[in-house]
């Protein structure tokens, strides 16, 4: 038993719902409503988490990223306007042997289950079903296909990492299933994981509160990471690149080998490549849903991106980069019904956490000159109104 556990008081720990709308937004933007293209920083970080900041802030600084909008933490907090739930979440997380995996995994999914028992407030869903059907229409496209991703509010502070605990759905379609899935982005603020994690760390479970994005799906060729240095020696003049064939997910889960090449920021060439066995996919199937899939043998062995993709890529990623003033590491896809050299699209970006963190040495030496234009055309630029790399 966990008597020490800390419970949840609710009252004194939640934030208070607050309006961010008033005289700065239009009609379209409520709060519980957070549109991508219309992110302000001051006003919506803290109300819409690390992952839907970082879309927010790209999409303002003009990098391709599918359309979409966040929401807010105001109405995860509504979620606990109900006593019965509050008493019953914390009657199973005062009993919580952290020692005992099993029994902690089922009271994860005990927890779960009241949250997506829990009906989403009147106000919330009607607010949800209005942007969604204004993303349709936007697209074009009725029950459009969308991601609906966690964004936790801690997802990286500097003495931890809370990203990755949280759950991702995707090709969600319809109103209704946006909500629902919304609801199991809530209950997975208490993951196993995320519980052991927060209790490890020593964190409240009221430290983090849950945005959630829900974005244009996109049906890639090939996804996956890039770093804007190379992870292995930490050196900024190059872009780290992993890729594997469809949905990004195999490479982030690990599940595959991606292939790996290295490009160079200044000459835009492709300095390195390794190309591995990539023996499954995540697509998506005729009937509309997506699946873990056999990749072919043709493909197998096959690099899953062009020269031209990769130098699309690292210029898109060293873009971040210069937005953002520190190296990044991105998610990105190629979308397979944009026109190439023109269907690299970005999913996330936020920054290395590895190297740069470290002192970085100039590239000069001896006052070589040469080394010293060098140096200043790799490092990152605080500069959002620069554009040279596009």
């Amino acid at each position: 038993m966990c008597e020490a556990c800390p419970v949840i008081d609710w009252e004194k720990e939640l934030p208070t719902v607050r309006s961010f709308t008033a005289s700065r937004v239009d009609s379209e933007m409520t709060d519980h409503i957070v549109w991508f293209d219309r992110y302000d920083r001051d006003l919506h970080k803290e109300f819409v988490g690390g992952k839907n900041s970082s879309l927010g802030e790209m999409m303002m600084a003009e990098l391709p990223v599918p359309p979409g909008f966040a929401i807010t933490t105001n109405a995860y907090t509504q979620l606990w306007n109900n006593r019965e739930l509050v008493e019953g979440v914390n009657e199973l997380l005062r009993g919580i042997d952290h020692d005992d995996y099993v029994a902690n995994m089922k009271t994860s999914e005990a927890i779960r289950a009241l949250i997506e028992a829990e009906p989403v407030p009147d106000d919330v869903a009607t607010d949800i079903r209005e942007a969604y059907e204004a993303l349709c229409a936007h697209c074009g496209v009725e029950d459009l296909p969308v991601a609906v991703r966690s964004s936790a509010t801690a997802e990286d502070l500097p003495d931890a990492s809370f990203a990755g605990q949280q759950d991702t759905y995707l090709w969600i379609k319809s109103a209704d299933q946006v909500i629902d899935h919304v609801r199991r982005c809530w209950s997975s603020i208490f993951t196993d994981r995320a519980i052991a994690y927060r209790h490890g760390m020593g964190y409240l479970h009221t430290s983090i509160a849950m945005s959630v994005g829900v974005q244009k799906m996109i049906d890639p060729i090939a996804a996956g990471v890039a770093f804007t240095l190379n992870p292995t020696n930490g050196d900024r003049s190059q872009v780290a690149i992993d890729a594997a064939w469809g949905l990004g997910e195999s490479v982030v889960s690990g599940e595959v080998t991606p292939d790996n090449f290295l490009v160079d920021k200044v000459l835009r060439e492709v300095v390195k490549r390794e190309i591995s066995d990539k023996h499954i996919e995540y697509a998506l199937t005729p009937d509309g849903v997506v699946e873990k899939l056999e990749v072919d043998e043709e493909r197998r062995m096959a690099a899953s991106v062009t020269d031209e993709d990769l130098v699309g890529i690292a210029i898109l990623a060293r873009r971040a980069e210069k937005h953002y003033g520190c190296p990044q590491d991105v998610e990105w896809a190629l979308d397979r019904h944009l026109p190439v050299g023109e269907n690299v699209v970005m999913l996330q970006s936020r920054p290395e956490t590895v190297w740069s963190q470290k002192e970085v040495k100039s590239v000069s030496k001896g006052g070589d000159v040469m080394s010293s234009i060098v140096s200043t055309l790799v490092s990152p630029l605080h500069n959002k109104t620069q554009q040279g790399d596009q």
